[in-house]
């Protein structure tokens, strides 16, 4: 599943350019950095592959040996995935079943492809299941445009080859213990794909169309930097909120569900701005410094079996007592440094971004001092 190829017109981050066409040009020109969560994700869905394929006694290679980010929950969740899809196949007559099946919807967004994790076709029914292994936020299939896509590309290989009367479209996210679904009829995505998709991709497509911001900015890589964005939340900014007293009720409630999306902006910019300096970039009062850190042990079993050797217990069941706490039954920070010398570190704060008032001394921000992509750390 590694080195996939990504369409422009993307099924999974469709939802931006639907609603926000431009974004898709204006996006080309920012690195994709990825991020931990992305292949984690990747992993799970390796391994969601492979078990399926164990139910279905199709021959395929155990990848755990080379899942860095395999563990006993994903591992559960992947069986899951694999006894939820095995009830749909055993519940129909004669199913075709297609695992990873790439899917193409050119014929209403150029060049659009992507990947459904498993396509199962019976009784006059297209499934269409995407497993999610992320938990910070609940995927719902209704009106899904990214499980959308991929029904259309499944109705473009399959619609002249079997009696396909409806779709049924499911997010399995295990984490969440979420099993969404929805089902089309497949008139009604057709006619989705010609009155909805087919006008937003042209415009996407050629860089036109109108600048929107909502729920899609989150998954967007100009989302720090993009004008509209910024307009929209520095009118929110505009309210007097130092004296909110001189906010009538009403206009108080109009302003609190936008709270979030300020905030999450004002994060974003912060965010890009401390990465643009670790590149080079300079702020004009900022500057980029060594954030704080905590002491740490370097051998919990060593600092436990000197605590002991006091006839003291270093546990504070199950885990050994943290820096502050130890320090107190040590009996101050003399006998702890005395106690446990050589067994704590304070590592190297991760970088941060202050105004140029801060006391902390600037750091080299040469791009060629840091080896991993910023957008991990």
């Amino acid at each position: 599943m590694t080195g996939k190829k990504h369409a422009l017109l993307g099924a999974s981050s469709s939802e931006r350019w639907l609603n926000c066409p431009p974004s898709l040009r204006l996006c080309e020109d920012f690195p994709d950095f990825g991020s931990s969560y992305a292949a984690e994700g990747t992993a799970a869905h390796e391994l969601c592959e492979h078990k399926l394929k164990s139910a279905l006694g199709i021959p395929t290679k155990d990848p755990t040996p080379d899942l860095t980010y395999y563990n006993s929950e994903m591992e559960y969740c992947a069986n899951e995935y694999a006894t939820y899809i095995l009830e749909i196949v055993e519940a129909a007559q004669s199913p075709q079943v297609l695992i990873e099946q790439r899917v193409e919807y050119s014929r209403w967004a150029t060049e659009g492809f992507g990947t459904a994790d498993c396509i199962v076709i019976a009784d006059g029914i297209l499934h269409v299941i995407d497993y999610k292994h992320g938990k910070g936020v609940q995927v719902e299939a209704d009106s899904n445009s990214q499980m959308m896509l991929y029904a259309l590309g499944a109705l473009e290989l399959f619609d002249s080859l079997y009696d396909i009367e409806s779709v049924s479209m499911t997010i399995f996210q295990p984490r969440r213990n979420n099993i969404s679904t929805s089902m089309l009829t497949k008139e009604s995505l057709y006619k989705w794909a010609d009155e909805v998709l087919r006008p937003a991709a042209e415009l996407a497509w050629n860089g036109e169309g109108e600048f929107r911001c909502g729920d899609w900015c989150k998954f967007c890589k100009a989302k720090a930097v993009c004008k509209k964005r910024a307009d929209v939340n520095m009118e929110l900014a505009r309210h007097e909120f130092a004296e909110p007293a001189l906010l009538s009720d009403s206009e108080i409630a109009a302003i609190l569900p936008q709270i979030d999306d300020l905030i999450g902006w004002g994060s974003d910019l912060k965010d890009y701005a401390l990465q643009q300096a670790l590149r080079g970039s300079t702020f004009d009062g900022f500057k980029v410094v060594e954030g704080r850190s905590n002491r740490r042990y370097t051998d919990e079993t060593a600092v436990a079996d000197k605590v002991k050797a006091l006839n003291l217990n270093p546990y504070e069941p199950p885990k050994i007592l943290g820096i502050t706490a130890m320090t107190s039954l040590l009996g101050g920070k003399k006998k702890f440094d005395t106690t446990l010398d050589g067994l704590v570190t304070k590592p190297a704060g991760k970088p941060v971004l202050v105004p140029d008032s801060d006391k902390r001394e600037a750091i080299n921000t040469a791009a060629t001092d840091f080896s991993e992509p910023i957008a991990d750390q």
